[in-house]
């Protein structure tokens, strides 16, 4: 596993060789097992290496490369699970339209929903929700009211009615009694 010098020196990667050094005499000091109030063996090894690897700039230049690659594949790493989220996003913004549509077709009269009640019976925080309502606004699903109060447009009925029609199922199971 990849040991982030940087980070344990707490120093920023374009830091000068004096700051290097200035910044582990300070850790070296407040971390060395001789120091009865905030001596820490542990920590003092890992600083330790920190400052072998950075402080020679031949060691520093072969870790700085390392250092690009780790952070090169983290980000990586990080794309392709948000990529991998597009079908829970997917899955989101048809729950939505399902619980939408499904309290339209019980209650015409009364058709919109509170944002705490769609959170309810999603079961998840509003921070997961944002962009698929956004989505869904944008892209003229769902309408929101000043009163923060969401409906289902004739553009969503329709989308929702499509997608049951090509899987030959009803819109997504939601328990009616929940949706008042």
């Amino acid at each position: 596993m990849f040991v982030d010098y940087y980070e344990i020196l707490q120093i920023s990667p374009n830091a000068d060789q004096e700051t290097v050094y200035r910044v582990y005499r300070v850790q070296a000091q407040r971390f060395h097992p001789d120091n009865k109030d905030t001596g820490d063996p542990a920590a003092f090894r890992s600083i330790s290496d920190a400052y072998q690897a950075l402080a020679d700039p031949q060691k520093r230049a072969e870790y700085d490369a390392q250092y690009r690659n780790s952070h090169y594949q983290a980000k990586r790493d990080r794309f392709e699970q948000s990529t991998s989220t597009l079908a829970d996003e997917h899955r989101k913004r048809h729950e939505i339209l399902t619980i939408l549509y499904r309290k339209r077709l019980a209650h015409p009269d009364q058709p919109a929903m509170g944002l705490r009640e769609l959170l309810d019976l999603l079961g998840m925080p509003r921070e997961q929700l944002e962009f698929s309502l956004w989505y869904l606004k944008e892209g003229g699903y769902l309408l929101r009211s000043d009163s923060a109060r969401h409906s289902i447009t004739l553009k969503g009925v329709e989308l929702i009615e499509t997608l049951a029609a090509a899987h030959r199922t009803q819109p997504l199971a939601i328990d009616d009694s929940r949706v008042a």
